[in-house]
């Protein structure tokens, strides 16, 4: 939901996106989702996989277009653009996928990956464009020497280093980062966040970090907001929705994030939330899994609206929020 407190550089409202079902009819991967994004800051986006997250990513950068809703970039609807309006915000809005080495072109050497958007866009002449690429090798911390060699050649990290150099080409104020840890080994998962936010304090980008990881939402993120079967369920400040987060799905998650204190795990376990029958139409699609909403009449009936206050605001979408089972 839109925090009115900051011009956003992004604002989601609405957005619904759908599939194909394999048993009919459509999937709702998107349902209805709001957010804003403001200048220079970190939105996290966290939720299960299959959740619609990724889905919301690919709409915002247009890879896939939406059903209904909006996306305003910078004050300007991104669907209504045409095409050379909207040729020159791909300039200014980018991603760096899951996958470092499946994102770029094993054909290619490293020096022409990170060319290839300079090329794209006719930007500078081949001496300027040279100049460019060597600057944004010195940018991501790789040695210039990398320039020459194929994606096989790199390690993982390295590999991820030239898909941001390679976002980072045109010079965008904004970053979809899709999982762009995940594929990562721990120590070197830290090095890339590193890099992350101090070129987000140098450049002064602003990002969408989706993940299922909350111990690096936690570390990246200002505002969280979590997916659930294609809605947000809950969206709050950092600090609010760590330590008093206020949706069943929310606590679920958290419970999730390993704990080294035996006791801990303990009451964790014995506090599991139980598996019901498949919710009625119109009902919280949370049902099933709540500890909460079970054998409560208005989740069986209604479908919570996300609702919020505060300042900041948090928004969370259940009829009994903070309340345990």
């Amino acid at each position: 939901m839109p925090d009115s407190t900051v011009a956003p550089l992004l604002d989601v409202r609405g957005l619904v996106k759908t599939f194909p079902a394999p048993e009919g009819g459509r999937t709702r991967a998107v349902d209805g989702v709001s957010l804003s994004v403001p200048r220079g800051e970190t939105y996290g986006l966290v939720g299960e996989s299959g959740s619609g997250k990724s889905t919301l990513g690919r709409c915002v950068l247009r890879l896939t277009e939406p059903d209904a809703g909006t996306v305003l970039f910078d004050g300007r609807d991104v669907g209504a653009l045409p095409p050379g309006s909207l040729r020159r915000l791909r300039a200014r809005v980018q991603v760096v996928f899951q996958d470092p080495h499946g994102s770029l072109n094993r054909r290619q050497t490293v020096r022409d990956i990170v060319a290839a958007p300079l090329r794209a866009h006719g930007a500078g002449t081949a001496r300027e464009r040279e100049a460019r690429v060597a600057e944004l090798l010195d940018l991501v911390q790789l040695p210039a020497g990398v320039g020459g060699r194929r994606p096989r050649e790199l390690s993982g990290g390295q590999a991820q280093r030239v898909a941001i150099a390679r976002a980072l080409a045109l010079r965008p104020d904004f970053v979809v980062l899709d999982e762009a840890v995940s594929a990562l080994d721990v120590s070197v998962r830290a090095q890339i966040l590193n890099l992350l936010s101090g070129l987000q304090r140098e450049l002064g980008l602003t990002y969408l970090f989706i993940s299922h990881d909350l111990g690096i939402v936690r570390y990246m993120a200002r505002r969280v907001g979590v997916m659930y079967r294609g809605r947000i369920v809950e969206e709050a400040p950092r600090e609010v929705f760590f330590s008093a987060p206020r949706h069943p799905y929310t606590r679920l998650l958290l419970d999730a994030v390993p704990v080294a204190d035996p006791a801990r795990r303990r009451a964790r376990a014995s506090g599991a939330a139980p598996v019901t029958e498949a919710v009625a139409a119109g009902g919280c699609r949370f049902l099933p899994r709540c500890p909460v909403g079970a054998g409560r009449d208005l989740c069986a009936t209604q479908d919570p609206p996300l609702q919020g206050a505060g300042s900041p605001p948090a928004f969370v979408a259940c009829h009994y929020p903070g309340v345990n089972g």
